[in-house]
């Protein structure tokens, strides 16, 4: 038993030492392209599967952490892989439809996945989803995240500078969260488009140059030494030891 416990321990280890690892399983490009860059943005190392039969290969091959898994798919539905997925081991399953009906979700719950999304949805939405199926499959993501002197805490959504509380609106923290996650990263504005608002969302990215403004005006940025503009790109956080 105590040998049993101690290769359990061994493995957890190892998995907080690698990228969690995401099988997106969709046939339709907008979504892949969409949950590929975020979550890989995100710092998770994602592979792709089109088909049913597709993606019991890749799990076999790749061993995610999660699979995000559409229900609609060519070959087997995603129903049936959800169920082939379960019998092989406890990996963490993420269903989506386009579908909304009670019986549909329970049709895919009972095949053994762990939560349920209905399409069209946010990419913060599914964000949350799976950091919390991951949470409870004993896989911990960063909770804490540190540039400089600005400190976010993913869970209680507190963020300070200079210990100072700082009130964010929930648009204005996912932003900084992005940037916090990849300091020095430059991201083009149809990226933190895609990224914060989804893919569904139809309005243009002066939306973004907005929410940036305040951010700045709330993390007492006027001199824009912590959030660079790149010009003709989009913005990236700096690192103090960065910053020009």
């Amino acid at each position: 038993m105590r040998e049993v416990e101690q290769l359990q321990q061994m493995e957890q280890g190892e998995a907080l030492e690698r990228p969690v690892r995401v099988l997106v399983v969709d046939d339709e490009p907008l979504i892949v392209e969409m949950l590929t860059m975020g979550m890989g943005y995100e710092g998770f190392e994602v592979s792709v599967a089109r088909t049913g039969y597709e993606a019991i290969d890749q799990a076999r091959a790749t061993r995610p952490d999660l699979v995000v898994l559409d229900v609609m798919l060519p070959g087997i539905d995603g129903v049936e892989v959800c169920r082939k997925l379960r019998a092989q081991g406890n990996v963490g399953i993420l269903m989506l439809t386009a579908r909304g009906e009670i019986e549909d979700r329970i049709q895919g719950l009972d095949s053994g996945a762990d939560d349920y999304l209905v399409k069209p949805f946010s990419f913060r939405e599914l964000m949350a989803r799976a950091r919390a199926i991951l949470r409870r499959k004993g896989v911990n993501l960063q909770q804490v995240l540190r540039v400089g002197d600005v400190v976010m805490d993913r869970q209680t959504r507190r963020v300070t500078r200079k210990e100072i509380p700082v009130e964010l609106t929930v648009r204005e923290f996912d932003i900084l969260e992005l940037f916090l996650t990849h300091p020095r990263q430059v991201f083009p504005r149809d990226v933190i488009l895609n990224r914060i608002w989804g893919y569904e969302y139809l309005g243009d990215t002066n939306v973004i140059d907005v929410h940036i403004r305040h951010l700045r005006e709330k993390l007492n940025d006027e001199n824009r030494d912590l959030i660079r503009s790149v010009r003709g790109i989009g913005y990236s956080l700096e690192p103090p030891d960065e910053t020009r």
